[in-house]
């Protein structure tokens, strides 16, 4: 389950940048990962949550995932498209000089943080 490993550095780097920023809790984190990372998401979900259990810093914390679709350019005609993660084929000439252009992201977009009252 490598989403455990995947949540543990997106958790390190979100709680980083919340008590960088003076934040009293976290209260969420969004994500934008690739499918051909291969990462299931509703096991991000789980270690996510497990992650956050227990911790008051934490506690609570809401996770967003956005799913990339894989889209790849061809190399031979130029045609861009979206695919899933096992036809690599150009649907216009049927090359398969193809280079993927996103599907493999992993990426914090945001952080939602509790800022202390001042």
């Amino acid at each position: 389950m490598h989403e455990l490993g995947i949540m543990t550095g997106v958790v390190d780097a979100a709680v980083g940048a919340a008590r960088d920023a003076g934040a009293a809790r976290l209260l969420g984190v969004t994500l934008s990962i690739g499918e051909m990372s291969e990462a299931v998401e509703d096991a991000l979900h789980f270690a996510f949550d497990a992650l956050c259990a227990g911790d008051p810093f934490l506690e609570g914390a809401e996770l967003t995932v956005n799913m990339v679709r894989p889209r790849s350019i061809c190399l031979e005609c130029g045609a861009e498209y979206e695919h899933d993660r096992f036809h690599l084929f150009c649907p216009a000439c049927d090359s398969f000089a193809t280079e993927l252009v996103a599907g493999r992201e992993l990426q914090i977009d945001s952080i939602e943080v509790d800022l202390p009252d001042e």
